[in-house]
């Protein structure tokens, strides 16, 4: 709800006047909480770190600006989803990312095996900067989106049945020979499908875990899960009025959003023994958590 919404709320059940002013002023008393929440010390090691921005129109010294609300989601060694953090800023930017990755080591987070990324340049730079040992796996079905975009409607079913037998492919090799296949059997979308092969080392880090690790890496579905959840409690609000009013709903709705996460990822047992094999000198910190 608005500010303008509690307010009419608030006046129809009870015949109560709260002006907006006043709402916003009542909900501020959240900011303290705001900033514990975003301060408070993280587990030394995440297996996987998903990490994405959903962008929002804010009014910053009397125009109207697209902001960046970044968001980093982590599954903790007990297999659970844990909103590490959320920071507005400028549209999006391999800068600020290493920003909040800078933030997230100084709140304890010492090891990250493996971060799911979307497209942005300097993403995977970002990261190796501030975690050189974590493997970075780029969203397959950004990938996807991104080159069907630039293919007609004619063809888009066909290669998109193409594209399927690249990333569903038993292994690496198998993988980048469909690959090739595809640009052979679709020359006309050789430029739509080159960024496959400039980004295959990060496109293709998943083929090197078993099926079950494969599943919660080849995309960042799970952190866009919570950007639709965080789409539904903005969309009556077209421009925020500072980036504290932003922070303000973002904070209610992950507060709603992590109420639902009390269970781990299916399968967590299984997940961390494979986890041990592949990186052996965190086998003790994941097994004995």
């Amino acid at each position: 709800m608005t500010t303008r919404d509690i307010n009419s709320y608030l006046y129809d059940i009870y015949g109560i006047d709260v002006s907006a002013s006043m709402v916003s002023s009542i909900t501020d008393l959240i900011l303290p909480k705001i900033k514990e929440w975003q301060e408070r010390s993280l587990s030394p090691l995440y297996p996987f770190l998903y990490l994405d921005g959903i962008h929002f129109k804010v009014r910053d010294s009397g125009r109207v600006i697209t902001k960046c609300a970044y968001l980093a989601l982590g599954i903790n060694e007990s297999g659970r989803k844990e909103i590490l953090g959320i920071w507005v800023g400028e549209a999006e930017s391999s800068t600020f990312w290493m920003g909040i990755l800078d933030e997230l080591k100084s709140r304890g987070v010492a090891d990250i095996l493996i971060a799911c990324t979307d497209g942005l340049t300097g993403f995977a730079e970002a990261i190796a900067a501030i975690y050189p040992k974590t493997t970075i796996q780029q969203c397959i079905v950004h990938q996807i989106r991104n080159t069907l975009k630039f293919i007609p409607h004619k063809d888009k079913e066909k290669v998109a049945k193409a594209i399927r037998l690249i990333y569903t492919a038993t292994n690496e090799k198998n993988g980048y020979e469909a690959l090739e296949e595809a640009r052979k059997q679709f020359p006309e979308y050789a430029l739509a499908l080159k960024s496959w092969e400039t980004k295959w080392a990060l496109l293709s880090t998943f083929f090197a875990y078993p099926a079950e690790i494969r599943r919660i890496i080849y995309t960042t579905n799970t952190i866009e899960g919570v950007n639709r959840q965080f789409r539904k409690v903005t969309k009556t609000t077209s421009v925020f009025p500072h980036d504290q009013s932003l922070m303000k709903l973002l904070f209610l709705a992950t507060h709603d959003i992590t109420k639902k996460w009390t269970m781990p990822i299916k399968n967590w047992g299984s997940i961390v023994s494979q986890l041990a094999i592949v990186f052996p000198e965190k086998a003790e910190a994941l097994i004995n958590y």
